[in-house]
């Protein structure tokens, strides 16, 4: 879950939150143990927003990447739609694997080419919620994929879905970005093409299988 929240608005000179992390709102109702991360360029405003959250069910970190943790935040959603793809093909545990994998790679790319710290990308905003996201049934993301791969068209999903996958729109955004620094996001893309019905599941497969053989970056 990411939350963007404005402290000013329409002024752009005020500072803002971004709190996000491995967290289904579903389990925080539920006061299940959860960690998150609220990251702000104004420490002392991190600060005041960790001890207003914080609790005995809730760990609050602090972090000043606010690209870091919006970047992965959002391409997260992407990554989950290709993961319950691969869920919806049946393409098995190994493939799911190095996907994910892969797809992480590529969020560090991008996002450090944007400014963005490895850390983060390795921390509860970062591989903590890629995780959640790709891998637990209850991500509208992953559903959507899932419901891909098993040959569902997009429109029909969405109109049937009472909440949003914010991973369809967020795709659009990828190609564009891959473009502008310069970077080969191939998982991602790919699922930006599906989007847009520019590429079946099963192509998309072929594709990435059949991309050059190089060393692991």
């Amino acid at each position: 879950m990411s939350q963007i929240i404005p402290l000013a608005l329409g002024n752009p000179r005020q500072p803002f939150i971004v709190l996000s992390g491995p967290s289904f709102a579903v389990e925080l109702m539920e006061k299940l143990p959860t960690a998150m991360v609220v990251a702000s360029k104004d420490k002392k405003l991190a600060s005041a927003v960790q001890q207003l959250l914080a609790s005995s069910n809730l760990r609050i970190s602090t972090s000043s990447d606010v690209t870091g943790v919006e970047i992965a935040g959002a391409l997260k959603n992407v990554l989950a739609i290709a993961a319950g793809i691969v869920e919806g093909m049946h393409l098995g545990n190994n493939c799911m694997a190095a996907l994910v994998a892969q797809g992480c790679s590529e969020i560090r790319w991008l996002a450090t080419k944007m400014g963005a710290k490895p850390t983060t990308l390795s921390g509860l905003s970062g591989s903590g919620d890629i995780m959640l996201t790709c891998f637990v049934n209850l991500s509208r993301n992953r559903n959507v994929g899932l419901r891909l791969g098993s040959g569902e068209k997009l429109g029909e999903i969405l109109d049937s879905m009472n909440q949003v996958a914010e991973g369809v729109s967020t795709a659009g955004a990828v190609i564009a970005l891959a473009q502008k620094y310069n970077v080969k996001l191939p998982v991602l893309t790919a699922v930006a093409r599906i989007i847009d019905n520019e590429l079946t599941p099963k192509r998309a497969v072929m594709e990435l299988m059949n991309l050059p053989q190089v060393e692991e970056v």
